[in-house]
C-alpha cells in the first residue's frame, strides 16, 4: 500500500513539473489594428458632430460655423464609411470582447450616418450580433427606425428626430401607435420614451400632440397613395 501511494504521489510531481501554466494570449496585430481603425474612425466621426451641434445651440442651425463642421464630418465620413464597410464585408460583426461598447458605437454611428441602402443591406448583421450578444439591442432598433423613416414609413420604437424648417425646431419622427410605443421599447430591454428623448436630446414626450402627429402623418400618407 505504502508502495502505491509512493507510486502515484511520484507521478502527480512529475506531472506538476512538465504541465507549463498557459500565459494570456496577447492581442494579434490585426485585433490591434481593428481597434486603432475604430478609434479613429470613433474620433473623426464625432468630433465634428459635437462641435455642429454645439454651434447650432449657440448660433443657430444655418450658421457659418456649424456647416463648416457639416462639410468636415462629410469628408470624414466618406472614408470612415469605406473602413467599416470593408471591416464588416471581410471578417464580419466583431467580438464584443475586442471592441468594446465603444467599437459597437462607433460601427453603429457610422452606419446610421450611411445611406438607406447600407443600413439595409447590415441589418442581417447586427441582428445576428445581437442574437449573439455582441450587440446590445438599441443599435439595431435606431437603425430600423432610421430605414423606416428614410422610407417615409412611421417608426417604431421613436430614436428618430428630424428638424422641420417651418417650425424652426426638432421633433420625434411620427411613432406607429404611439400609445403603446413603452410595451415595445420594454420587450426589447429599452427605458420609456420619455426618459429616452429627455436624455438624448432634452426633448419632452408629448402623448397626445405625438397621437396627433401620427393621425395627420397617416392621413397625408394616404392622401398622397389615393391621388397616384
Amino acid at each position: 500500500m505504502y508502495i502505491k501511494m509512493s507510486c502515484v504521489l511520484l507521478v502527480l510531481l512529475m506531472l506538476s513539473c512538465t504541465t507549463k501554466v498557459k500565459k494570456p494570449e496577447k492581442p494579434s496585430e490585426q485585433n490591434l489594428d481593428i481597434v486603432a481603425m475604430l478609434d479613429t474612425v470613433f474620433t473623426t466621426e464625432q468630433q465634428p458632430i459635437s462641435r455642429r451641434d454645439a454651434y447650432i445651440d449657440s448660433f443657430g442651425v444655418d450658421s457659418k460655423k456649424a456647416q463648416e463642421q457639416q462639410e468636415i464630418y462629410e469628408r470624414n465620413h466618406a472614408i470612415n464609411e469605406k473602413k467599416v464597410r470593408h471591416l464588416l464585408d471581410t471578417q464580419g460583426w466583431p467580438d464584443v470582447e475586442l471592441i468594446g461598447e465603444r467599437g459597437n458605437r462607433t460601427i453603429c454611428n457610422v452606419i446610421q450616418h450611411a445611406d438607406n441602402e447600407v443600413r439595409i443591406l447590415y441589418l442581417p448583421m447586427m441582428r445576428k450580433a445581437v442574437a449573439d450578444g455582441d450587440l446590445s439591442a438599441q443599435y439595431l432598433v435606431r437603425a430600423e427606425d432610421r430605414i423606416a423613416t428614410e422610407r417615409g414609413d412611421l417608426q417604431v420604437y421613436g430614436g428618430q428626430m428630424k428638424y422641420y424648417p417651418e417650425t424652426k425646431s426638432f421633433n420625434v419622427w411620427p411613432v406607429y401607435d404611439p400609445e403603446n410605443i413603452d410595451k415595445r421599447r420594454a420587450a426589447i430591454g429599452l427605458g420609456p420614451i420619455s426618459e429616452f428623448l429627455k436624455m438624448r436630446f432634452d426633448f419632452e414626450w408629448d402623448l397626445e400632440e405625438q397621437i396627433k402627429r401620427t393621425a395627420a402623418f397617416e392621413a397625408e400618407k394616404k392622401k398622397k397613395l389615393e391621388s397616384e
